[in-house]
């Protein structure tokens, strides 16, 4: 199996991701570097090797291959008034600091932030702006995005406008915008957005450009690379990829943004746990492997789908009528494993297929081993009311399927007998 994980047709990167640019590495650990980082051993690798090797054989004390697990809330000051790399884990530990020195070398960046959350990711991205500050956000973003975004709105703490990033156009944006937040593909509607196109537009007026990648993930794309200055994770998600961990990240390009991130965590508390830290680390190491074979039974399973008579419309990147197909090809290093479907029976059917579905499991999140079923308009997108979802383009008879890593042909097989019980 090679690092590749694009769509059929589409050129190799010169790296891994989709970037079709060489990416340098400039990654660092956190704003308190673990102890023998070898940035410049790592000039080269491909994103498949950095998820495996980065930290590994590193540990000072006992010679351990993996890097240890530290629990330690606090440690210990060996001089006095000189503060050691390591004081409070609410600051950082060694254990989160390789987790974050891996994520910003996946992502190309100058350093990360690793959070509790996904969504503490986003707070963290918001943290710094000034009160009124104008953010710019999909209209068809995840639902708790949304849930973010308005609480902040109707407190007056931001300004928000809601747009098309299908159109990177600054007309939709308004005077003073400061930072656009992009989420490519869109949950769950799979739309893209261009992320070099919106650079231009974010530096022809002034605003940072962030990009949630939770979709994808950087074994497929890499929004930094594309002139993004921010990328945010629920690792939860696919760099975890075992449904057993709650965590997030926020990698930016700049080290000095990257150093203020870090600050407004601690500050926060927004900061992630050693013992998930730990277990994202697990997960990461085997991304490429598991989002490659992902990868390649959902565009069999999207391709299928798209010619069943209970299914009105795929919404998949990797189909050749999709929209942004082209898009596709020119920035990612492939389709991905998440699929949406309307259904022609409308609400009823969703809820027919949704209980009748054996193997997937009818639950929210995404991206782990297993495969899941949701229908967005009640779970996911809950915090959208009608009006918010049909301006999103979000039907009562959407479902979202995060394909996992069973046999292709039993999730078929699967599928088949749902959809014909809401026939």
């Amino acid at each position: 199996m090679t690092d590749d994980l694009r769509a059929p047709g589409v050129p190799p990167a010169t790296d891994t991701a989709a970037t079709g640019t060489p990416a340098t590495d400039t990654s660092a650990a956190s704003h308190r570097p673990a102890a023998g980082h070898g940035g410049a051993a790592r000039d080269g690798w491909s994103g498949r090797t950095r998820a495996i090797n980065t930290g590994i054989a590193r540990d000072p004390g006992f010679g351990a291959v993996v890097p240890p697990l530290h629990l330690s809330s606090n440690y210990r000051f060996t001089e006095w008034g000189t503060v050691p790399d390591y004081d409070y884990a609410r600051s950082g530990g060694p254990t989160t600091a390789v987790l974050a020195e891996t994520l910003a070398a996946l992502e190309g960046g100058a350093g990360a932030a690793v959070t509790a959350s996904g969504m503490a990711a986003i707070t963290l991205l918001l943290a710094p702006l000034p009160a009124g500050a104008r953010v710019a956000v999909p209209h068809d973003c995840y639902g708790g995005t949304y849930r973010l975004m308005e609480a902040k709105r109707r407190r007056g703490h931001l300004d928000v406008v809601y747009i098309d990033q299908t159109r990177a156009d600054a007309g939709q944006l308004g005077a003073g915008v400061d930072l656009i937040f992009l989420e490519t593909p869109s949950n769950p509607l799979m739309r893209l957005a261009d992320i070099a196109a919106w650079a231009e537009v974010a530096q022809t007026v002034g605003a940072a450009l962030a990009v949630d990648n939770t979709f994808l993930s950087p074994a497929l794309q890499r929004p930094l690379a594309h002139g993004a200055d921010h990328v945010v994770h629920s690792t939860t998600k696919y760099i975890n990829g075992h449904s057993d961990v709650i965590g997030g990240a926020l990698i930016s390009a700049d080290a000095a943004a990257a150093e203020d991130y870090a600050w407004w965590a601690n500050c926060l508390g927004l900061t992630g746990g050693a013992f998930d830290g730990y277990l994202t680390l697990r997960g990461v190491r085997t991304l490429y492997a598991r989002l490659a074979q992902a990868q390649a039974s959902a565009e069999a399973l999207a391709a299928w789908l798209a010619q069943h008579p209970a299914v009105a419309r795929v919404h998949y990147p990797g189909l050749p009528d999709h929209p942004d197909a082209a898009l596709v090809r020119r920035q990612q290093a492939g389709p991905g494993a998440m699929i949406s479907i309307d259904l022609a029976g409308g609400l009823a059917a969703a809820r027919l297929v949704g209980t009748s579905v054996r193997l997937f499991t009818l639950a929210e999140s995404l991206g782990g081993v297993e495969s899941l079923i949701a229908h967005p308009a009640t779970m996911t997108h809950r915090a959208m009311d009608a009006e918010a979802r049909a301006r999103a383009g979000l039907s009562d008879g959407l479902l979202r399927l995060s394909i996992g890593l069973e046999a292709e042909a039993d999730l078929r097989a699967d599928l088949d007998q749902a959809l014909a019980a809401a026939a």
